[in-house]
């Protein structure tokens, strides 16, 4: 079995339907679930200076690490989330 991480893009207000909805994903894919959060305002540090990151559209709001046996595994798991804007999916490497 792989991990593969899935990356949560977008923010907007919650509404008792997204919550119950995001609520009905994460039981649903708590048998491959390793790890998962959150994030809130951010920085970003680059060779240009440093910039605040708000939350919004374009942000990466959370994370969730599963289980799964490939890559088109992982995106399954991944497909029926209620994403607000996207979700990215990378295979974890091991060092």
């Amino acid at each position: 079995m792989k991990k593969f991480v899935l990356l949560h893009y977008g923010f907007e207000k919650p509404t008792p339907e997204i919550m119950a909805a995001w609520g009905k994903w994460f039981e649903a894919t708590k048998p491959h679930t390793v790890d998962m959060g959150g994030f809130g305002n951010g920085r970003e540090i680059s060779k240009g200076g440093t910039k605040d990151l708000p939350l919004g559209p374009d942000s990466i709001t959370g994370f969730t690490i599963v289980n799964a046996a490939t890559l088109d595994d992982a995106e399954k798991i991944a497909q029926g989330n209620p994403f607000i804007s996207s979700i990215r999916v990378y295979e974890v490497r091991s060092g």
